[in-house]
């Protein structure tokens, strides 16, 4: 199939695109040069980019800085864009140009060929330049950035946290309604003495607690924006109020907080507001890690494990054992925290790449954030309804452990001392007899001060 081009041109030269493609010269070249992964920036960056290029339109038409029918075409063309309607056209590979020169061309040129073609000009001939007219007043070096930051607070605020809010509801949720259940303590994956499974749950829902303050802490980094520090900072080729204005509309249009960085020559050299942000969704990885594998570990069985627990039966498990049926959702929401433990490494080796006046990592940090809030976001809210919302106790095994457990023995220590309650403790090992059986046997205690002491549910605190 013969496909029909076009011959367009820029500062290199001649290049040939397709005849109906939105995109043009620079766009093709970045194509051509980086065939690496077939992996695409994310619809929200996108999104982002075509925001700020439509503020940025609009404000330029009002200072007189561009023709108002150009302007109002850049403006349909960006908003369509933002909308989601060309994102066939953002054709270039994450691992391309470390600034996003080529991502953030290849906006200029979608919004130009658009605008274009809603005027009714020909595709390619820039009568609305890419450069000229939609980057007027920007840098690839500040727009970029600025987009990675805009697309990575809505991510972590429409998606992420709602999802880590459903999760800490969930397990609260459970943690009230597991609380009359009490069943062993473990420490050193060895027995302990007793608590309540309802406590136990409400140390999961504290450490989601935790994270989802780490990352709304870690989410104000995101809204500082290096947009009008333009190539190096300085804010060259750009009015000094500019920028702090396209701010201002891009952030009423998201509905979040954004505002321009105290310091243009840091938030261009480093992303280290983005290392902090990857670092606090690090942070809720290892959290859900110990959850997930709790969770898995009080359910394992049904017949030979803890099987404290019943999780829900969600598929069959083996292809041949008939009836085995797995702990799925935890074993998912352990690979999605690994994935994020390794992209935060390659964020964090990202913004330690910056030279100068530039940091060249964006795109891949950006793609790796992304990913990361994304499958955590999805993680989180498939565990809570799933797996937390269906769990069950099993009443029964839970107190049958804590009657077995040499840990009970603790309950006695202060009446008869440390080394008498390790004897008993010993002798229960070897006769396979309950600590509460040798102690009436021995007649340690009276009866009815053995029973009260030995009551499982006084040790835990109730």
């Amino acid at each position: 199939m013969t496909v029909e081009l076009r011959t367009e041109t820029d500062s290199l030269g001649e290049v040939e695109v397709a005849a109906d493609a939105l995109f043009g010269a620079q766009t093709q070249r970045a194509v051509d040069n980086f065939p690496v992964s077939g992996l695409r920036l994310p619809r929200r960056v996108i999104r982002a980019l075509a925001l700020i290029k439509k503020a940025a339109a609009e404000l330029n038409k009002d200072a007189g800085h561009l023709p108002p029918a150009i302007a109002d075409a850049i403006i349909a063309a960006a908003h369509e864009v933002a909308a989601g309607q060309h994102d066939d056209q953002f054709v270039v590979d994450i691992f391309q140009t470390g600034s996003g020169t080529s991502s953030n061309m290849n906006a200029n040129e979608v919004i130009a060929n658009r605008a274009i073609a809603l005027m009714g000009g020909r595709l390619g001939s820039k009568s609305v330049h890419p450069n000229d007219h939609v980057n007027k007043g920007q840098s690839s070096n500040d727009v970029f950035p600025s987009a990675v930051h805009i697309a990575a607070a809505e991510a972590v605020e429409r998606d992420l946290l709602p999802a880590m809010v459903a999760l800490e509801g969930a397990l609260g949720a459970k943690a009230k309604a597991l609380d009359y259940v009490i069943k062993i303590g473990r420490t050193h994956l060895m027995d302990a003495v007793p608590i309540r499974l309802g406590q136990e749950f409400s140390g999961y829902a504290a450490m989601l607690s935790s994270s989802i303050r780490r990352v709304e802490s870690a989410r104000g980094a995101l809204c500082q924006l290096a947009l009008g520090g333009t190539a190096v900072g300085t804010g060259l080729g750009a009015d000094p109020g500019f920028a702090p204005r396209v701010i201002g509309i891009v952030g009423r249009e998201v509905a979040l907080p954004l505002r321009q960085a105290p310091n243009l020559f840091e938030a261009l050299a480093t992303h280290d507001g983005l290392v902090e942000a990857s670092g606090a969704l690090r942070a809720t990885a290892v959290s859900l890690t110990k959850i997930a594998n709790d969770v898995r570990w009080l359910g394992s069985g049904p017949r030979c494990g803890i099987g404290e627990i019943s999780l829900p039966d969600l598929q069959p498990g083996s292809s041949i054992m008939p009836g085995k049926v797995n702990p799925v959702m935890s074993e998912m929401l352990l690979q999605v925290c690994a994935q994020v433990i390794g992209n935060d490494a390659t964020i964090a080796w990202g913004g330690a790449a910056g030279n100068f006046e530039l940091n060249v990592m964006t795109p891949v940090m950006a793609f790796n954030f992304l990913q990361s809030t994304q499958i955590l976001a999805n993680g989180c809210r498939l565990f809570a309804a799933r797996c937390v919302e269906g769990i069950e106790p099993n009443v029964d095994r839970c107190r049958s452990l804590v009657e077995q457990s040499l840990a009970m023995v603790t309950a006695l220590v202060p009446r008869i001392g440390y080394d008498a309650a390790a004897a008993i403790a010993h002798e229960s090992v070897k006769s396979g007899k309950t600590v509460r059986q040798l102690c009436l046997e021995k007649k340690v205690l009276p009866s009815d001060e053995l029973a009260r002491l030995l009551d499982p549910e006084e040790m835990t605190g109730r």
